[in-house]
């Protein structure tokens, strides 16, 4: 079942012929993770749906306020029965009309649900080697930083994540740095220190990477840099991680000849899984 525009519907009954998202890749989405029927990081996911809406001059309709963008997200996990550990995907998309230049700016949006595996995050020891992809770039530009509808980068470093047996991929920017992975932003842990690249670099303005920045301030111990990241550094880490809401926190084993540590990542794994409501 989703949830389109507010109504429940099978699945079956969407057709995709004049969807702008489909047609233009005009739509932001957001992807939220539920445990016992409670969003995580409700009102960090509803602020940036509203400001990429903004970005994208979409009008954003009166009654949609974050009490209505929860209700309408458990409308359909909850006909889904998936309500006690969810995967949710909210996407906005402009209402049909026109070519380039939109007939309209009110948005329409569309909701799916599936359900994961485990409530709580949890440490993936198994090995997880990443490599530079390079056909590509990421714009240090203002689009890059949202989720839009085109996502078109990711999907091909997947494809060459798979076809040379990588668990991922590192994107760089027309500067040559890293600015994250492939599905989460890049972390690196030297001596005490933690640095991610700055959104400025293009990455995304992850949630996670959010709550992962607040979370390793509180360590004493450990200084907290927002840095560009060249190749270059990634040698010299003691351990690499990718954050998103989904998988909270991924660390990389292997970067080329380079073998990594996991002992922070663990560690704020842990403090991630003692802030969540249960």
């Amino acid at each position: 079942m989703i949830n389109y525009n507010g109504t429940i519907l099978p699945s079956s009954t969407y057709l995709l012929h004049d969807n702008r998202a489909f047609l233009y890749g005009d739509g932001v989405f957001e992807t939220v993770k539920i445990i016992n029927n409670t969003i995580l990081f409700l009102e960090d996911h509803y602020f940036r749906l509203m400001s990429s809406m903004r970005i994208l001059r979409m009008e954003i309709p009166m009654n949609f306020t974050m009490e209505y963008f929860e209700e309408q997200i458990k409308l359909v996990t909850n006909a889904n029965n998936c309500s006690v550990a969810t995967r949710a995907r909210i996407t906005i998309y402009r209402n049909p009309g026109g070519y380039y230049l939109p007939e309209t700016n009110t948005i329409s949006f569309l909701i799916h649900s599936v359900p994961l595996e485990n409530k709580m995050y949890a440490m993936n020891s198994d090995a997880y080697e990443v490599d530079l992809y390079k056909d590509i770039y990421v714009s240090k530009q203002l689009l890059s930083t949202l989720k839009t509808t085109n996502k078109i980068i990711n999907i091909t470093a997947s494809i060459y994540a798979k076809e040379n047996g990588l668990q991922n991929c590192l994107l760089l920017n027309e500067n040559k740095n890293v600015v994250e992975a492939i599905q989460g932003n890049i972390f690196m842990v030297l001596d005490n220190t933690l640095k991610t690249p700055p959104v400025s670099e293009g990455c995304l303005n992850g949630i996670m990477r959010k709550q992962i920045i607040a979370l390793a301030k509180k360590i004493d111990e450990m200084e907290v840099l927002e840095e560009p990241i060249s190749p270059f550094d990634l040698q010299k880490a003691d351990e690499l991680f990718i954050t998103n809401v989904i998988k909270g926190i991924q660390p990389i084993t292997k970067y080329r000849k380079k073998e990594y540590k996991t002992a922070f990542s663990q560690k704020v794994l842990n403090l991630l899984n003692d802030c969540i409501v249960t």
